[in-house]
């Protein structure tokens, strides 16, 4: 058994999590819950496989990748994934918003366009622009409860066809969704996959949390899900999130169609961007050849912390509604019932309750009153942030 409920102190260590919130967030003090990597401590059979590797390696110089690096891989996707994945079509990236940025360079020429679907991780606008793409939005569709709270996210493909014209080249898709946690039904990816087709698209498919499936919920490669899907589709993945271990930058990309594969990989190779650090894959077969018990007792210790701030938040704040998600310790707070502006619902969590969350505006406009809160952490964490929410949203309360 492994123990989730040990509270690590991280600052001091560079975290960006905990070292930098002065600079992001202008108080060094608060309780962060925002930035994707968990408060766990890393498997301790990842970091000792590291530590051998220094410690056993006289010299740190020039490396190749180990035969067991691809093999590792590929029987982790054919085990939970029921993916069988070909040996040339795997590639290390040197992560996977790095990795969309080089996709939209190789494939994109400056007057073509990216199309995103918000709210929605904002690398995928962001590296678009930074690259002078222009961004095409086609919003998601919102599903709500009986009460008029989030439920969950539809594609909008009738806007989709509205939006898409001849200098749309890319469509960047979060499998799972970020920050919704959503895992798209096999359907949906098969006529997402129908239109790329027709329309002339690639699709980039950031599968990144697709081994934290929660709640009984399974993934579904986009890449399988259609001959089409199989043509139109880079596929970027790692064990990163999973295994906390995002400081060791391990990514992978997946390429069927022989011409995509043959132009990125190419450009990949020629700027000897596929070859990885000597640690990456050192710390990824690790992890994918002895993970499987920690990961199923982290993810069952998450599926706990998820129904703690849905209990927590129903019996003590009603107001603040959490989204449950499918997959990932990412929890999408719908926050609208406060009726408070976005600025003023950001005030509320860093000004009053002393804690630092992504602001659900960074996805796009279309998440105005939402935060996102990250679960992945012991729950003596979550309690202490939640008491702390409950009391800033009482203030509220006791001002009117």
């Amino acid at each position: 058994m492994y123990n989730f409920d040990n509270e690590i102190n991280r600052r001091g260590t560079n975290s960006l999590k905990w070292d930098a919130l002065n600079e992001r967030y202008g108080n060094p003090d608060l309780l962060p819950l925002w930035i994707a990597d968990m408060d766990w401590e890393t498997p301790s059979f990842i970091k000792e496989a590291i530590t051998r590797q220094i410690a056993d390696t006289p010299v740190l110089g020039y490396t190749i990748t180990p035969p067991e690096y691809k093999s590792t891989i590929r029987k982790w996707i054919l085990d939970h994934h029921q993916w069988d994945v070909k040996d040339e079509w795997l590639s290390f990236v040197p992560g996977i918003v790095k990795g969309i940025g080089m996709v939209i360079n190789v494939f994109l020429k400056e007057d073509e366009k990216v199309i995103v679907q918000p709210p929605v991780y904002h690398p995928f606008f962001l590296t678009a622009q930074g690259n002078r793409r222009e961004v095409v939005w086609n919003p998601l569709k919102p599903v709500y409860n009986n009460d008029g709270s989030l439920k969950t996210y539809e594609m909008d493909f009738d806007n989709l066809e509205k939006v898409c014209d001849e200098k749309c080249r890319l469509l960047i898709l979060a499998n799972p969704h970020n920050p919704c946690g959503i895992m798209w039904d096999r359907e949906t990816l098969v006529r997402l996959a129908h239109f790329a087709k027709t329309h002339n698209l690639i699709v980039v498919s950031d599968e990144i949390h697709c081994d934290l499936a929660i709640f009984g919920h399974k993934h579904t490669p986009f890449a399988t899900v259609s001959k089409e899907a199989a043509e139109v589709s880079i596929t970027f993945s790692a064990p990163t999130k999973t295994f906390n271990i995002a400081g060791v930058i391990s990514s992978w990309a997946i390429v069927i169609n022989d011409d995509l594969r043959r132009r990125y990989y190419g450009w990949l190779e020629a700027n000897e961007l596929n070859e990885p650090t000597m640690f990456a894959p050192v710390a990824t077969i690790a992890a994918l050849s002895q993970g499987e018990t920690w990961r199923r007792e982290m993810l069952a210790y998450l599926e706990d912390n998820i129904r703690f701030i849905e209990d927590f938040c129903h019996e003590n704040i009603p107001s603040i509604k959490p989204v449950r998600p499918q997959a990932s310790y990412l929890v999408w707070l719908d926050c609208r019932a406060l009726s408070l502006s976005h600025r003023d619902l950001e005030k509320l969590f860093t000004d009053k309750a002393g804690l630092a969350l992504n602001s659900g505006r960074i996805f796009g406009k279309q998440g105005e009153g939402f935060m996102r809160l990250n679960a992945g952490c012991p729950r003596a964490t979550l309690k202490v942030a939640l008491e702390k929410l409950e009391k800033a949203v009482a203030s509220l309360t006791d001002k009117k």
